[in-house]
């Protein structure tokens, strides 16, 4: 602790013996450390989103004239295995619901004498159930017909497994990256500073003494490009969430704040971490080469 304001001092001096190949060390991390936010993100959006439609999975449920009462039917399809919650729509709420959906053209619905639409069941389901629950529902004697929008949610999914494992590459990536550029910036550090380093070594200094201001820069470096990837991921997802909100506001997104907190911590956590792996093993190597 005697020693910060030395070390400091150091890392300095560092810094601009070779400044030009730090800036674009810096600048390189922010925009791999950027890149990687990004990622992310969406992949946190998608995994939100294929959540939520996943809890709000459902199948339709025809039955025909014949049921006297619906009630019962309706009661034997909340005991099958995988079900969440039913419930009946009569002709009437299934056509207020068209005409939600048509709505300036649910003028058409006006040339039927007749309402066209028929009574069913609303059937929350397991999406992981679906299969058991769709054969065990279209079994039940008094039902024409069932619905299921299983394609639209196994790909949902599809996607979101998909953008799950490439954020594990581009993790992966980006660590070894900046692992790599932070080590051999350090490296490149330590070899033009050998006479100094040589000199310390013959007055008696220890060697994490003389490795602690390389790796307090690579720390910096790293730890300061997170900053700058966190300060503009942050401008773009208040950017985005205006958009959205603006255009098309019925997409579930988690909350901003959740997002930010989020990214943020995750940013700052993983470039001080790389910061210090990445100038320890600078550190390690130069001594082997050595």
């Amino acid at each position: 602790m005697k020693n910060t304001f030395y070390f400091i001092k150091e890392s300095i001096r560092i810094f601009r013996y070779n400044k030009l190949s730090n800036l674009f060390s810096f600048f390189g991390t922010a925009l791999i450390l950027f890149l990687l936010a990004l990622v992310v993100g969406v992949w946190s959006i998608s995994s939100q989103l294929a959540g939520m439609l996943k809890e709000e999975a459902e199948i339709s449920a025809y039955f025909n004239k014949d049921v006297e009462n619906a009630e019962d039917l309706l009661h034997i399809i909340e005991q099958i295995d995988g079900v969440r919650y039913v419930r009946l729509v009569n002709e009437e709420e299934a056509r207020s619901r068209m005409e939600k959906i048509l709505g300036d053209e649910s003028d058409i619905l006006d040339l039927f004498e007749e309402n066209p639409f028929e009574a069913y069941f609303e059937v929350k389901i397991h999406l992981d159930k679906m299969d058991p629950v769709f054969t065990q529902i279209s079994g039940l004697k008094g039902i024409d017909y069932v619905r299921e929008n299983r394609d639209v949610l196994e790909q949902i999914e599809r996607i979101s497994k998909a953008l799950e494992v490439l954020g594990y590459l581009v993790i992966a990536a980006v660590s070894i990256t900046t692992l790599v550029i932070i080590s051999h910036m350090i490296r490149q550090g330590i070899y033009q500073n050998h006479e100094q380093i040589k000199t310390l070594m013959l007055l008696g200094a220890p060697d994490n003494f003389i490795n602690f201001p390389y790796v307090l820069l690579g720390f910096l470096l790293t730890f300061g490009g997170g900053i700058v990837a966190t300060v503009f991921i942050n401008i773009l997802i208040h950017q985005g969430y205006s958009m959205l909100t603006g255009t098309i506001p019925f997409i579930p997104v988690p909350p901003k704040s959740q997002l930010v907190y989020g990214l943020s911590t995750f940013l700052l956590s993983v470039s001080a971490a790389l910061g210090i792996l990445g100038s320890l093993f600078g550190v390690s190597t130069s001594k082997k080469k050595k």
